[in-house]
């Protein structure tokens, strides 16, 4: 059974970080790509940071570029997301999903596993 689960978020002031994890389970990690999305209140979801495990390479949209680091532990089957300089408008519940696609194939049409969400607010 194919398992994800995200944790780390939490509550925290504007400039301040967080690490969010996705821990994996029941598929081969090593062969799949891992996404982090986020929902904001009264928003439709949206793809933030895309990992290849089995190449390494990476994506981040444009408002978590500089900010955000996806990385993984192969060892944990963990993916992580590094969130810095963190602002108000990144509020909102982030999910881990999982795809044996490619990222770029994955990312244009959908991510066949998802985690449940795990909520990030940013506020002073």
């Amino acid at each position: 059974e194919v398992q994800l689960q995200a944790s780390g978020g939490g509550s925290v002031q504007p400039g301040e970080s967080l690490k969010l994890a996705c821990k994996a389970s029941g598929f081969p990690f090593d062969d799949y790509t891992i996404g982090w999305f986020r929902q904001a209140p009264g928003k439709e979801r949206g793809g933030i940071s895309y990992l290849s495990i089995k190449d390494g390479s990476t994506y981040y949209e444009e408002s978590a570029r500089g900010r955000f680091t996806i990385s993984a532990d192969n060892a944990r089957n963990t993916v992580y997301l590094q969130m810095n300089s963190l602002k108000p408008e990144d509020t909102a519940v982030y999910y881990c999903a999982a795809d044996a696609k490619s990222w770029v194939v994955a990312a244009l049409t959908h991510f066949d596993y998802w985690g449940q969400g795990t909520l990030v607010t940013v506020s002073s």
